[in-house]
């Protein structure tokens, strides 16, 4: 006999699931809780841990985010938002901010409950991401504002405090450039490939026209027009042959014999469908009167530089660090990685203390000056004493607030970084991870090279065609994953080991690897992003730059760096290891020894958290260390 879990958020977990699998009208749906950032896949939707305590936060959150999940999955269609999708990536986000607001407002329309579930979701987001402190629209996502908008003229319902700021921020800007279209939301809200068209005007209105791709309606009428044509042409071809209507008993009997071999074949057809359809549960019906269209062209390789190709991404690889070595290597190489520098850990540890006191001071406490009541400043006790009537010469100790962060360090893992230098990265990131760790902050560790010196199996696979021109990148990639955000620092330690794997250390395509951790971040939930990259070179791939303009990956590395900075999404700032990459990154420090590498990145960092802005523009502001 089972016995029953003594677990008193089992039965809320049970409970949810199902009135998940009922509004979605899916009950086959999968249902998990877990630490890991929500998400939901073709089977399976992901939400939030609700713990023994069973806060009110963590119940509204996890409702919220079931309830949004499932309207998603009850009234949107795959095939058709796939029909009108648009190429471009700022496009796209529009499009899908507004799609998932029509989605939830549709809920709301037909069961209201949803509606406050969807609100306790999206207040603890924008809260989340620090949405109510943004003063500017340029520092809140366009897509974030107009999903916002959309969802609360659709509802009449009020935002959350901190996402009505973000609305509001916007809202001129939005409705000025396509308040005649807005008028139509109502008239459209019901029926997906009309919202899908009202958001691809809204996408032009706004002034993202060139990132819509060809309009999939127009293609329709080209190819219904050369149908007319053809019928027409027949029509006139019948009537010069009088003659054929004397076999018009032959034909119909042809043609009736015809026909139901091509009802036989149907019924295989829809067979086959069926069975094709129970097997592929994520493709969703066409809507009824729509001929199925071919699917969208791929997108560019590369968000920052449409133009920017890769030959083939069939041997590129995204592994963990735990996935290339056997756990007892990993542990020898991790012990040889202590020894070589047992002579720096007392330096490293006293910077990563001092690290960690000011973290945890801005995480415990500030000081509020110059009150009228509280804890007498002693900064003004002159004053006091020569006017002890004086107003304003007291404090008072006030909690700050820290937004939940996380930090990912990307270690250049080429060639040129082999010895000493990817010793000491090692080893700092180590202790950063682990100092971060203690001031809960999350951290991320990826490391990029290539599979092969000299292009690799794409290289082959190039020659083999007959040398294209221009083939773009040309070498395999391999992105290593040593400590994903959520995993513990205790579990992931022997895997910085593998650093010091000889043979591991390759060729360096960093435009490529910045913009895979990048969009790792982008999907990460915390409210601040800090991405910082240590390097000691220009991106080098023998193999791509033999073959195509001798500038074609630092060109890239640039695009991607200037998309990051602009989106402001993340915060970027780099360390150069006997490279000037201040000619690269706008925050950005260069050390001329490897030994300076700890104190950079802790001062970094520091910058970064700190609270006071002038502290903070004059650590940022310098471009080199001495």
């Amino acid at each position: 006999m089972t016995k029953p879990s003594d677990n008193p958020a089992d039965p809320f977990k049970k409970a949810l699931a199902e009135a998940t699998k009922t509004l979605a009208n899916d009950p086959d749906l999968g249902v998990a809780f877990s630490v890991d950032p929500p998400g939901m896949t073709n089977d399976q939707v992901r939400l939030p841990q609700v713990t023994r305590r069973m806060t009110k936060q963590e119940v509204l959150l996890a409702r919220g985010t079931a309830d949004a999940y499932a309207l998603r999955r009850r009234f949107h269609n795959d095939t058709t938002a796939n029909r009108y999708l648009p190429q471009g990536n700022m496009a796209r986000e529009l499009y899908d901010a507004m799609e998932t607001a029509r989605c939830e407002a549709m809920g709301a329309r037909s069961m209201p409950g949803t509606a406050g579930n969807i609100d306790a979701k999206i207040g603890a987001e924008a809260e989340r991401k620090g949405y109510g402190q943004i003063t500017e629209a340029g520092q809140a996502p366009l897509s974030v504002a107009a999903g916002y908008l959309i969802r609360h003229l659709a509802t009449g319902r009020d935002l959350p405090p901190d996402a009505a700021n973000v609305m509001n921020l916007w809202k001129d800007f939005i409705e000025g450039a396509a308040g005649g279209t807005l008028e139509d939301l109502q008239d459209v809200l019901s029926d997906q490939t009309r919202f899908a068209k009202f958001a691809r005007q809204i996408i032009d209105d706004l002034g993202y026209g060139d990132q819509l791709g060809d309009d999939p309606d127009d293609i329709n009428e080209d190819q219904e027009d050369e149908a007319s044509e053809d019928q027409q042409e027949q029509d006139e071809t019948d009537d010069a042959n009088p003659d054929k209507e004397d076999n018009s008993e032959e034909e119909d009997a042809a043609a009736e014999q015809s026909q139901d071999q091509q009802d036989d074949a149907s019924q295989a057809t829809v067979q086959l469908d069926d069975m094709a359809d129970a097997e592929m549960g994520d493709e969703a019906e066409l809507p009824e009167g729509e001929a199925p269209m071919d699917p969208p062209p791929p997108a560019p390789h590369s968000d920052a530089d449409p133009n920017y190709t890769v030959y083939s991404t069939e041997h590129d690889e995204e592994i963990r660090a735990e996935d290339l070595a056997e756990p007892a290597e990993l542990e020898r190489l991790r012990a040889y990685l202590d020894q070589q520098l047992e002579p720096l850990k007392g330096a490293v540890s006293r910077l990563a203390n001092k690290l960690q006191r000011r973290l945890q001071a801005q995480q415990n406490r500030s000081w509020e000056f110059d009150l009228e009541e509280g804890i007498l400043d002693a900064g003004r006790l002159a004053r006091v004493i020569v006017s002890p009537t004086t107003p304003l010469s007291f404090k008072q100790e006030k909690d700050m607030e820290f937004r939940d962060t996380c930090v990912t360090l990307l270690i250049d893992n080429s060639g040129s970084m082999r010895g000493r230098p990817i010793s000491i990265a090692a080893i700092c990131a180590d202790v950063m991870a682990r100092t971060l760790e203690r001031c809960q902050v999350k951290t991320e560790i990826l490391g990029f090279t290539t599979r092969a010196w000299k292009g690799g199996l794409s290289r082959e696979g190039w020659l083999a065609d007959g040398r294209p021109q221009q083939p773009g990148r040309l070498n395999d990639l391999r992105h290593i994953i040593y400590k994903s955000a959520d995993a513990p620092w205790r579990r992931s330690r022997d895997n910085l080991g593998l650093m010091m794997k000889e043979g591991l250390l390759k060729e360096n395509i960093d435009g490529e690897a910045l913009e895979w951790a990048h969009k790792r971040m982008i999907g990460r939930p915390e409210a601040r992003k800090i991405l910082m990259v240590i390097s000691d070179g220009a991106p080098v791939d023998d193999s791509t730059l033999s073959v195509n303009p001798a500038n074609y990956l630092e060109k890239h590395l640039r695009d991607v760096i200037a998309m990051v900075e602009k989106r402001r999404a993340v915060e970027l700032i780099a360390v150069g290891i006997g490279h000037d990459v201040t000619r690269y990154y706008d925050r950005a420090v260069t050390i001329t020894d490897v030994e300076q590498l700890a104190g950079a990145m802790t001062e970094q960092l520091a910058a970064l958290f700190d609270s006071d802005p002038r502290a903070r523009a004059r650590v940022m502001g310098i471009k080199r260390a001495s």
